[in-house]
């Protein structure tokens, strides 16, 4: 087996993050972090109703919850190295750490624009396709769904991070971003890397574009089937189940595309740092508040859990009461 290029001079790299805020360290460590809970706090919390609800044992939900997985996987990715840097002097990270936690990030969200893609299958045949849609959206086909989003998500970054190994790195190992990533590695590397820009093209637009070409034809497609129904209310209904996922795919896949889907190495330096911290800390955030806040469904399950649990506090209390 092949090891990390050996050849190289560099052995770790210095995240050079924000230089200019670092001064308010402590500041935004608290914010970071308060973000960083709720995140995970949030998509626990939805993951457990969604599982232990029966109400929400369907397709639509069952994806919801390994959203959410996904989105703590995520962000556990980055956020917590970038948490530590807040606080150190030396925000440094070692060679082959900075390409997993690349071959990660890229993974994950790969994943996550395959899982995108096959909600919106699901919503598609919900509404386009109602009288057949219990009969092929089983229980085993969104388990198929899942695992096979999850395969070509980790399958996808490889070929990259292999390209990307066997550079030379023999000049500054300053990486101008807040994580590792591709294109501020490629800008340090010591040889030409026009090959390795290209790839990362080919395969980004291959993972981002023809994943939301689908899933923008599904909602043409769910949108004609929504305008055809009669009553007000019903289109209504049948419209309210597909504009969370919406928002967040439009949220997700704007950011995505101006920042991997191109054939230079980097934007400008503060351009791709700040719209990295858009789509690695913020959006899984909203992602978090569109589906929690928006889904009535979900709102309700979390009452009914908080009912269940006053009411079994409550009876507890009781029992001890009548016991003394």
């Amino acid at each position: 087996m092949k090891r990390w290029n050996t050849s190289s001079t560099v052995t770790e790299f210095i995240l050079v993050g924000f230089p200019t805020l670092y001064r308010y360290g402590p500041l935004l460590f608290i914010c970071l972090l308060l973000v960083y809970v709720l995140t995970i706090v949030g998509n626990v919390v939805i993951f457990v109703l969604v599982r232990l609800d029966s109400r929400l044992q369907i397709p639509m939900y069952f994806f919801i919850s390994i959203l959410s997985i996904l989105e703590i996987c995520y962000t556990a990715v980055t956020i917590p190295k970038m948490l530590i840097n807040l606080l150190v002097a030396k925000r440094s990270i070692d060679f082959t750490s900075c390409l997993l936690q690349t071959y990660f990030f890229h993974s994950l969200g790969a994943s996550e624009c395959y899982l995108l893609t096959s909600m919106a299958y699901d919503r598609y045949l919900a509404i386009c396709q109602p009288l057949h849609y219990s009969s092929i959206m089983t229980s085993t086909m969104t388990i198929k769904l899942v695992v096979t989003c999850f395969i070509l998500g980790f399958l996808c970054p490889i070929t990259e991070v292999i390209l990307i190994s066997r550079l030379p790195f023999c000049g500054s190992n300053e990486i101008q971003h807040i994580f590792c990533d591709f294109p501020p590695l490629l800008s340090l590397a010591c040889t030409d890397t026009f090959k390795n820009v290209l790839a990362d093209f080919v395969i980004n637009s291959f993972i981002i574009l023809v994943t939301f070409t689908f899933i923008m034809i599904s909602y043409i497609r769910i949108i004609i089937a929504i305008l055809k129904i009669k009553t007000s209310v019903g289109r209504m209904n049948a419209f309210s189940t597909c504009v969370s996922h919406l928002t967040v795919v439009l949220m997700f896949f704007s950011c995505i595309v101006f920042m991997y889907v191109r054939l230079t190495e980097s934007y400008g330096l503060y351009y791709d740092r700040v719209l990295a911290v858009v789509y690695s800390v913020l959006t899984p955030l909203l992602n978090l508040f569109i589906y929690s806040l928006r889904n009535k469904e979900i709102r309700m399950a979390f009452k009914r859990s908080m009912c269940c649990k006053s009411f079994h506090s409550y009876t507890t209390n009781a029992k001890c009461k009548t016991m003394v």
